[in-house]
């Protein structure tokens, strides 16, 4: 891990990162990081449908999982608990605590999983050496599309998250168009853009300084199935603690 720090400057710099998938094979470090993707991977086709959209779309599908980390100390689960983000920040979706099913305990231990949730705290928490306590949410995401139905990866549009720093990873992405991100700065210039496609492509985000979105993504073959496949982690200071 190596190149932690460097991506650490780089986010504290410039608001966001776009890391293909070999720097982050590199971020995450040599041995085991990413034994068993396989099995990972496929855990995503487990996946529920998401019932709180307020367009009525069902082409989310998803679960979810809590943990509290202590900067220096244990990073716990914590009992399953539903997903809240005010109005401010998801003008669709918001408002209201939306219950997910619970990620599968065999995906949280995963070294996978596991690796990745050390990769952040590495990145993330020495950014903010005065915070005692993290709230920390992990998101399997799956976005599906067909001939006559986009799939909408931020239906909110250009938004922030209401938390202190993103990471999204890409998983897979089967028979897909688009799904370009872009970054905005909080006067909603456009800071830059990128498609995440090789799995493990992955996006940081400054949660209080930068906006993101997604476009729509839609079926290369209008007769195959067709989803865009991502992990979703999210670092927020806990004020409860």
């Amino acid at each position: 891990m190596a190149a932690v720090p460097t991506l650490r400057a780089s986010l504290a710099r410039e608001a966001f990162l776009f890391l293909h998938a070999d720097a982050m094979r590199s971020a995450l470090g040599p041995g085991d990081a990413l034994a068993g993707w396989e099995e990972f991977a496929a855990s995503w086709d487990r996946l529920e449908l998401d019932s709180h959209m307020a367009d009525g779309g069902r082409y989310r599908r998803r679960r979810h999982a809590v943990f509290s980390s202590t900067p220096g100390g244990e990073m716990l689960r914590a009992p399953h608990q539903p997903h809240f983000q005010s109005r401010e920040y998801n003008p669709l979706n918001g408002g209201v605590e939306r219950w997910f099913e619970p990620i599968d305990e065999g995906v949280i231990r995963s070294e996978v999983l596991q690796s990745v949730l050390r990769l952040c705290r590495a990145l993330f928490e020495p950014l903010r050496p005065e915070v005692k306590r993290w709230k920390v949410e992990v998101h399997q995401f799956r976005i599906e599309a067909r001939a006559d139905v986009e799939g909408r990866p931020t239906p909110e549009g250009l938004h922030r998250d209401g938390v202190d720093y993103v990471l999204v990873l890409l998983i897979r992405r089967v028979n897909i168009l688009s799904g370009t991100t872009t970054i905005h700065d909080l006067e909603h210039r456009e800071l830059g853009s990128f498609t995440l496609t090789e799995p493990l492509d992955a996006a940081l985000v400054d949660d209080a300084r930068a906006f993101h979105g997604v476009t729509a993504v839609h079926p290369e073959d209008a007769m195959k199935p067709a989803f865009r496949d991502v992990l979703i982690v999210t670092w927020k200071e806990n004020e409860r603690c």
